[in-house]
């Protein structure tokens, strides 16, 4: 692959990621983006930005967000048509969290560029019980927002901050059965998008259960494949 800086726009470079929660999409999401030199975009990232700045989509999602509730397809699909649009997409951007659904995928597809067929996309395979391990022993510091994992990177004293002292706490999302639930919804919504790329994209399996480098290899040597 050529450096960022020299690739012609007919050389866009646009990325999918597909997996469960505690795949690891969004660490390598953000390394490959880094180093095709696009942006990364993180539907949870840009919805958090605007009920910050208070922007009508943020206000539109704000309340949803705060009982819970999904935000509605149609409204992420704007949301990313708007995001793609810009500038610093001109020569393509690595898609973290998006589509989810079989209505967000189609929606993907009804904008410009957005053809199928112009796209890579990784689908992170990693064992059912690696991921509850994964979300379940992750811990956070609710002070200085600091993380650990019990297992993987444990604090030096068992549940307390390495940096601040404080207390750790294990968040209401990592709780067993919450992660349970999470996987279960992505069974039930997300993993349709599978079949749905296989025939119409360049999709590529990636084992996610490896050390993050050799993940990140596995995703260098297929963009390089598919260039």
């Amino acid at each position: 692959m050529a450096a960022a800086s020299t690739r012609a726009a007919h050389d866009k470079v646009r990325v999918i990621f597909l997996g469960p929660p505690g795949a690891g999409k969004g660490t390598q999401a953000v390394r490959l983006a880094t180093h095709l030199g696009v942006p990364k975009i993180s539907t949870g990232e840009m919805l958090r930005t605007a009920i910050a700045k208070s922007t009508p989509l943020g206000r539109e999602a704000g309340p949803l967000m705060e009982q819970g509730r999904l935000v509605p397809d149609a409204l992420l699909v704007k949301l990313i048509g708007e995001r793609t649009a810009e500038g610093d997409c001109r020569l393509g951007f690595v898609l973290d969290g998006f589509p989810r659904t079989l209505p967000q995928a189609e929606g993907l597809e009804q904008m410009p560029g957005g053809d199928p067929r112009g796209f890579i996309v990784f689908d992170f395979q990693v064992p059912r019980e690696e991921l509850m391990q994964r979300l379940s022993g992750r811990r956070w510091c609710p002070s200085c927002q600091a993380t650990y994992h019990v297992t993987n990177d444990p604090p030096k004293r068992p549940m307390i901050c390495d940096v601040c002292g404080s207390g750790l706490v294990q968040r209401e999302d990592d709780l067993e059965a919450v992660v349970e639930r999470r996987l279960r919804e992505y069974d039930e919504r997300t993993h349709p998008l599978i079949e749905y790329y296989r025939s119409r994209a360049r999709m590529r399996p990636i084992d996610g259960n490896r050390p993050q480098d050799a993940v990140f290899q596995g995703l260098l040597q297929a963009v390089e494949a598919c260039a």
